[in-house]
């Protein structure tokens, strides 16, 4: 919400800031890339902590230097995110952590709680973030150093992560005994290479597709397009967001009854014919209404997503899986914000991002369907997998 704010208060200039986040977001990427694919071997609880103390000494850097070196240093190394995404081996670690401590059957419902507390928890986050230096300004604090004292909570959220993640249970462990004898590790990965870097290419394109219509720039859209003020674009994406949390929980009751990867595709191709036909609507109250639906069934597929990732490998392989499918979601989404923005850069085009990214969704959920119908999870089944007791 403020990291923008602060460091051009801090005297860096705009191209500074924006190379600073791309260096933050590959440092961010390699970082996750190593902890997540060596966290089932050096223990997910300790690789937990380490992400958490990387998150709060960027945070601590980031409140005491404004030189550019150092801000580069600290970016690349330590966990911040410039985007307001999940950023760092937390993710990753979390659903491998809980997968191995529910039964495969729950495993789905547990992730869509998940899903909905992360959601409202990340709306909060922005809510204070942006609320907090408002309030202390007008007591009178200079606006960097209400912008500082956000990038000091930050920091001190992460040692906060740091003492909880130190007492999680030592059933979200993999035992010893689960490891493979023999072979090659590669990556953190042995038996399933194969099928996480086919969903890795799979995930890449969604990401690509999905990297077309960020929210940023589709609310750019609706401003270019209708007119539409920031104040009318945050009720709009408050609710857009709302709806498509509160969704993952009907998902999990779907999969229970169609199967993981026919809940993802059957939810994802109608969302993405809607992101179709949103520039196609006349009037701004259609294209919003369009939208909201949109929104309502779009993110069905993602408990389902990284509960089928967690079924698809053996339990010594989940943080790794979680974590190369992340980046490779990662990787894709940053490439089409350049495309889109030479696109908007031309007034006769600022539609065709919502087509390019409907038609490379819905060619990522044919591709899907046809790769993984025939997979089943075990717990689909008749089976049971990654019950810890």
């Amino acid at each position: 919400m403020v990291l923008v704010f602060y460091l051009t208060g801090l005297g860096l200039s705009e191209a500074q800031t924006g190379l600073l986040f791309t260096l933050t977001l590959v440092g961010d990427t390699l970082v996750s890339l190593l902890l997540t694919t060596s966290a089932d071997r050096f223990g997910r609880r300790r690789t937990l902590v380490v992400g958490s103390l990387l998150m709060a000494g960027a945070g601590i850097a980031f409140a005491c230097t404004s030189n550019f070196l150092f801000l580069v240093i600290a970016g690349t190394i330590g966990v911040i995110s410039p985007s307001g995404n999940e950023v760092g081996p937390f993710l990753s670690i979390e659903q491998a952590a809980l997968s191995h401590v529910v039964s495969g059957k729950s495993r789905t419902t547990a992730f869509a709680w998940y899903t909905l507390t992360g959601s409202f928890a990340t709306a909060a986050g922005s809510l204070c973030g942006g609320l907090l230096p408002g309030l202390l300004q007008r007591s009178g604090t200079a606006p960097s150093a209400s912008y500082r004292s956000v990038v000091i909570l930050y920091a001190c959220f992460g040692v906060l992560l740091a003492l909880v993640f130190s007492r999680l249970s030592s059933a979200t462990e993999v035992d010893p005994a689960e490891s493979s004898a023999g072979g090659i590790i590669r990556f953190g990965m042995q038996h399933s290479r194969s099928v996480i870097l086919k969903l890795s290419c799979l995930f890449s394109l969604d990401a690509f597709g999905g990297g077309f219509v960020v929210q940023s720039f589709v609310a750019y859209w609706f401003y270019l397009r209708f007119g539409v003020n920031p104040a009318e674009l945050g009720a709009i994406f408050f609710g857009a967001n709302v709806c498509a949390g509160i969704s993952a929980l009907l998902a999990s009751r779907l999969a229970n009854r169609f199967g993981l990867v026919r809940t993802m595709v059957f939810t994802h191709l109608p969302s993405n014919i809607l992101l179709i036909l949103v520039p196609l609507m006349p009037t701004q109250a259609l294209a919003i209404a369009v939208l909201l639906v949109r929104f309502s069934i779009s993110q069905m597929d993602v408990p389902t997503r990284q509960s089928y990732v967690m079924a698809a490998v053996r339990p010594e392989e989940r943080s790794a899986a979680a974590g190369i499918t992340g980046v490779a979601r990662t990787v894709g989404a940053s490439i089409a914000p350049w495309l889109v923005g030479i696109m908007f850069g031309r007034p006769s085009l600022i539609s065709l991002p919502f087509y390019f990214a409907g038609v490379l969704k819905i060619v990522y959920d044919l591709l899907l369907y046809r790769e993984f119908v025939a997979v089943r999870p075990p717990e689909e089944d008749g089976k049971d997998i990654g019950h810890v007791s």
